[in-house]
């Protein structure tokens, strides 16, 4: 018992050291620093082209929207107001140029090469089973508006809060909370019967 407090005090730390060193970087950039820029663009680039895969589906559109999320940081870093953290004010922006850019963009292109991909150190067992569930929640994800895999990326990727949810897509939190129990029904539903036979 002891020993979770202590690690959950740890992480807890571990994550306000983070925010703080992400705050330097801000105030860095607000001054024109070009190497804090590369530096918080480094640190945000693994994060955020999750985050886009999982919503707009097209890994052309991704680098795209990314690149124009990072150039608004660039640009208007003095437009953080400090109402949030610095990564709910990132992700929303992020969020706001996917939606816009999915309006742009004609029929979704598929990545074929997905579901090929596959995580080094597991066993070929390991592998194929994790390669079968995960293809079988991309299905099932693929059906959800992008609004509604927002919110279960979000949650289940970047374990963010409710509030900051709604703080990113731009609705209240009730919106979120509703959205994510349909995706939870919709998920449950198409993936029911799917993984017994694997798990």
């Amino acid at each position: 018992m002891i020993d979770s407090i202590r690690l959950a005090s740890l992480s807890d730390r571990a994550r306000n050291d983070a925010t703080s060193a992400e705050m330097i970087l801000l105030g860095r950039i607000m001054s024109g620093e070009r190497d804090a820029f590369e530096e918080l663009y480094r640190l945000y680039h693994p994060r955020l082209t999750r985050f886009l895969l999982n919503l707009v589906r097209r890994p052309t559109l991704v680098e795209e929207v990314l690149n124009d999320t990072m150039m608004v940081v660039w640009d208007r870093a003095d437009s953080f107001n400090g109402a949030s953290k610095l990564s709910t004010w990132i992700f929303a922006i992020a969020y706001r140029k996917a939606m816009k850019g999915l309006r742009r963009q004609d029929e979704a292109v598929e990545d074929r090469d997905a579901e090929q991909r596959i995580s080094p150190g597991a066993s070929p067992e390991q592998q194929s089973a994790q390669h079968r569930i995960h293809a079988l929640l991309l299905k099932a994800m693929d059906e959800l508006s992008p609004a509604h895999r927002a919110v279960v990326d979000l949650t289940y990727f970047h374990e963010l809060g409710y509030r900051e949810i709604a703080s990113i897509l731009g609705c209240p939190v009730d919106t979120v909370k509703t959205r994510m129990f349909h995706a939870k029904r919709h998920l449950r539903r198409k993936l029911a019967g799917d993984l017994d036979d694997w798990i």
